[in-house]
């Protein structure tokens, strides 16, 4: 299993590698560090030759790759890898389909608050395109002390059909050896739809039907599998996902909206939503094949 990081030298890339060790150890995995440099980049009135700047910044950018390499701790198999793209997004994509990698890694932009996830233009765009996993790093995933996967949760919706969500995160649990959580969110403000509901009722109502989807899905789980199930609650998507409780090492697994082409990633509303309070890595998995 190989995972390719996004990196550049940043707080941001240091956050998507921190991530990506996590993975590998986890997981069994091996981290691809991917750097990629514009094909076309202006060059600066105080170096006049073309060639030369591309030079240096080339020579820049391995120097980049080698410190990033030596952060790499020594259990871990790491690989590094340049290369030019006018689309930093389709060059991972493109390195990714060269290398058979099962999942891109990529930490927040810099301009998020710590321990929550802010989506730059580079993750914006592999999350409505890409045909493979995305693991996203929150902000500051660089100080957490975690070795390894402590628990994973799979957030389900309540609508059946998360196959596709529900292998990969057994796949996930049972590589790591850690426990599976199986979440349904119920945000209220959408599940009023019936006119003679009062707030109890459709709570009631909403709950009743997230509490059979997780049981649909936990009985098709291996015996094999340490399985919990939980019902979280609220006013809106932020608040029902704020009463979750985390702790370092855990990771939430999401499968994408149902405008998503088959394979492909799409971030739907929910998910946005979840982004904006999850305080832990995420893995965002494909549409399931039609």
């Amino acid at each position: 299993m190989r995972l390719v990081v996004g990196y550049l030298a940043t707080p941001s890339g240091a956050d998507g590698l921190a991530l990506g060790v996590l993975l590998a150890r986890s997981l069994g995995a091996e981290i691809d560090i991917c750097l990629v440099l514009p094909d076309e980049e202006p060059v600066p009135t105080r170096i006049p030759v073309d060639s030369a700047y591309e030079e240096l910044l080339s020579d820049q950018a391995v120097e980049w790759l080698v410190e990033a390499r030596a952060t790499v701790p020594d259990d871990v198999v790491v690989r590094t890898h340049l290369r030019s793209n006018e689309s930093f997004a389709q060059g991972l994509l493109d390195i990714a389909d060269e290398l058979d990698a099962e999942m891109i890694v990529i930490g927040a932009s810099g301009d998020g608050l710590l321990g929550r996830h802010s989506i730059g233009s580079v993750t914006g765009e592999l999350l409505h395109c890409a045909h493979l996993s995305m693991a996203l790093a929150p902000r500051g995933m660089r100080h957490s002390t975690a070795e390894k996967i402590r628990s994973v949760t799979c957030a389900l919706g309540t609508r059946a059909g998360a196959g596709l969500l529900l292998r990969e995160a057994v796949g996930v649990s049972r590589r790591a050896m850690a426990p599976l959580r199986l979440v349904s969110l119920v945000p209220l403000d959408m599940s009023r739809r019936m006119r003679s509901d009062t707030p109890e009722s459709a709570r009631q109502r909403a709950i009743a039907h997230a509490a059979e989807v997780l049981e649909s899905a936990r009985s098709g789980l291996p015996e094999d599998i340490a399985v919990e199930s939980e019902i979280a609650d609220g006013a809106n998507v932020e608040s029902a996902v704020s009463k979750l409780e985390w702790s370092d090492g855990d990771l939430i697994m999401v499968g994408s909206s149902r405008l998503a082409r088959p394979r492909h990633l799409f971030l739907g509303s929910t998910v946005s939503k979840m982004l904006r309070v999850v305080p832990v890595p995420m893995i965002v998995v494909p549409k399931e094949e039609v």
